[in-house]
Formats: C-alpha cells, sequence, structure tokens
C-alpha cells in the first residue's frame, strides 16, 4: 500500500478515531487495556461488563469501533469480532466522519420501516455479509 494513502485514510478517519479514543480513556480507567492490532487500536477488559451492565438495554455492545478503534467487552471477544469490526474500520476509511450521520440514518430508516435498526443497517449487512461473524451475542457499531 501506497504510504499516502494509507496516510489519507488514517486522517479521514482521525475524528471517528478521536472519538473511540476518547471513549477509551473511559474504558482504561475501567482496567480495560488497549493493544494494536492491524494497525487498530483495540481495547477491551477490565470491568467493561459492569460498565455495559448498567446501561439501558438498548444502548448495550459487545464490540463498537469508532474510526481506527475497537472496544470490546473483553480480548477474547475482539479475536472473535476482529473480522467484522475491521469491515467498520474500512468503512470509516471511506466514509470518515459522515459514517455517524449515515449509520444513524440507516437505522433509523429501517426502524421506520418495521426492520430491525441493527441487523438491517446497511453498514451493519455489509459487514455481516464480508465476515462469518454472525454471533448474535454481539453487538457493534
Amino acid at each position: 500500500m501506497r504510504p499516502f494513502s494509507l496516510l489519507f485514510r488514517y486522517a479521514w478517519a482521525s475524528p471517528a478515531t478521536a472519538v473511540g479514543l476518547l471513549f477509551s480513556i473511559v474504558a482504561v480507567l475501567a482496567g480495560a487495556t488497549p493493544r494494536v492490532v492491524h494497525g487498530v487500536i483495540e481495547v477491551g477488559g477490565g470491568h467493561l461488563g459492569r460498565l455495559m451492565a448498567a446501561l439501558p438495554s438498548c444502548a448495550r455492545f459487545g464490540a463498537i469501533t469508532f474510526g481506527h478503534v475497537v472496544i470490546a467487552l473483553d480480548h477474547r471477544l475482539l479475536r472473535r469480532v476482529r473480522a467484522h469490526e475491521l469491515v467498520h474500520v474500512q468503512q470509516y476509511e471511506r466514509w470518515g466522519v459522515l459514517f455517524f450521520p449515515l449509520y444513524a440514518t440507516s437505522s433509523l430508516v429501517q426502524l421506520v420501516r418495521g426492520r430491525h435498526p441493527y441487523l438491517d443497517n446497511v453498514f451493519e449487512r455489509e459487514a455481516y455479509g464480508k465476515t462469518s461473524a454472525v454471533d448474535g451475542s454481539h453487538i457493534s457499531h
């Protein structure tokens, strides 16, 4: 890969990555540990499971991606859903900060149509379509 292309992809996704880094600080304060895998910061473990349990069910997740940052309940889950989350990293590289409103809009459209706002979201369908990470126990964004 050419260095300019790589630099552009990281820069284009950097606003979302900054959001991920902010959430990562909270995760690390809760005992999570960061690792860099395939150029992506993965954060997991600690007391993230307890934090998720305290959230309303509609806000809970097993793994979530923000730019080049993936946060998950633990590193075992990160390994299991890595391919799926890397598709989301590619989506951030394609759409940049526009990914936030595009993802939300897709979920809203699905909800209005009487479909599942997560499973029928076009970005999730792409990620599930490109991977075999069809694990109903994890919800990622």
